[in-house]
């Protein structure tokens, strides 16, 4: 029993379900709803759909590069039954889940923490800009972050100089070997 892939949003196909669109060039395509299908046959890009996992994919949302995909691979070449190779087989594959398994969810907490981050500087920025409105501990509380908003800026401004500086000094050097 093969469980074949999506061509369009690469979700599971089990055997007797979903559409099968075979091309002129003999080239199969699968679906695994009519919804997929309508969309193939109106020419749709799949990266521009927010539903299927080539968008999530894009836009950065699951993990693109991990060596446990590799195990994923169709292998066409059959092996003779060997009951000590299933057993080893098994007990790999589900060492494998579980590898990817903690590795989806670090990629996961990176994710949101970095969007969390953003979440936490944009509230910083607001609150600076209504300092005069606040009082109490509050108001303190916006003043530091004023103060730890204009060291950043300071620090940034400093790095790009030294950028500027050394791409500069580079070209310069790229001119005088001509």
């Amino acid at each position: 029993m093969r469980i074949e892939k999506c061509w369009f949003c690469s979700s599971s196909v089990y055997p007797g379900h979903g559409i099968a669109f075979v091309r002129n060039d003999c080239k199969t395509f699968r679906f695994c709803r009519s919804k997929c299908h309508k969309h193939f046959k109106m020419k749709h890009n799949p990266r521009r759909m927010r539903w299927t996992k080539a968008w999530r994919r894009a836009h950065g949302k699951e993990m693109v590069l991990d060596t446990t995909f590799n195990f994923e691979k169709k292998r066409m070449a059959p092996v003779r039954y060997n009951r000590n190779l299933m057993v080893k087989t098994v007990q790999a594959m589900q060492i494998v889940d579980r590898i990817r398994q903690v590795r989806k969810t670090r990629f996961e907490k990176q994710r949101l923490a970095a969007q969390l981050k953003k979440r936490h500087t944009s509230a910083k920025k607001e609150s600076v800009k209504g300092v005069k409105l606040l009082e109490g501990p509050n108001k303190a509380k916006a003043l530091q972050y004023e103060k730890d908003l204009e060291a950043e800026a300071k620090t940034k401004a400093k790095r790009k100089v030294r950028v500027e500086r050394s791409a500069a000094a580079s070209s310069g050097a790229m001119e005088t070997e001509e």
